[in-house]
């Protein structure tokens, strides 16, 4: 569980950094939770706490819905369009780091010519990329994806464990056949107690 979750933390520290390089809040948010629940799953794990793991499955399912929404999103399925503010909640203009730094792609600045346009305003042309920034977020997101459905088994195997564990565990004096208390008789014999004389 323990290089699993180091994966898990690497893989997400990674995407973080290239979601605040691009500005995008909506994955940004997702990611920091992603490294919270997976520290709370190790947690669990290390200290024997079922609910903490079981935190991190639910969370594993929602992480997985929202990294298929991710691939949806940039491959425009469902009439979804990666060119929307989604991802910056709206906020910002920004995209994806990888649209103008992906592997191969040359980044050309135009500045405006014409008259009254503003001077620090300029157009960005990005040509000669390798592989196309939306297939490079799909590619994180699917290992995404697959790191966290592997989480997901080895978080129920975990958690079953822990309750078989918790089933057969004998408690001092619980309820089994060698207990210290004796069963009640049914007929208690009563003796008469003798008074004990003064011995002169």
């Amino acid at each position: 569980m323990f290089c699993l979750c180091v994966f898990l933390q690497l893989a997400a520290l990674e995407r973080q950094i290239f979601d605040f390089l691009g500005f995008q809040w909506a994955p940004i948010l997702g990611n920091f939770l992603q490294i919270i629940v997976v520290i709370l799953g190790l947690f669990g794990t290390i200290q024997f706490r079922p609910r903490y793991i079981v935190v991190y499955t639910v969370w594993t399912a929602l992480w997985v819905t929202w990294n298929v929404f991710i691939i949806c999103f940039y491959l425009e399925v469902g009439g979804l369009s990666k060119e929307t503010d989604l991802m910056t909640f709206n906020i910002s203009m920004h995209r994806s780091w990888w649209r103008e730094h992906g592997p191969g792609c040359i980044r050309r600045v135009v500045r405006p010519s014409a008259p009254g346009v503003l001077e620090d305003y300029s157009y960005v042309s990005v040509t000669g990329c390798i592989i196309d920034f939306q297939y490079l977020e799909v590619i994180h997101s699917a290992i995404q994806i697959l790191l966290s459905l592997i989480g997901f088994v080895y978080a129920c195997y975990v958690i079953s464990i822990f309750m078989e564990e918790e089933d057969s565990f004998d408690f001092i004096g619980g309820l089994d056949t060698y207990s210290y208390r004796q069963p009640p008789q049914e007929h208690v014999e009563l003796k008469p107690v003798k008074p004990v004389g003064k011995v002169l």
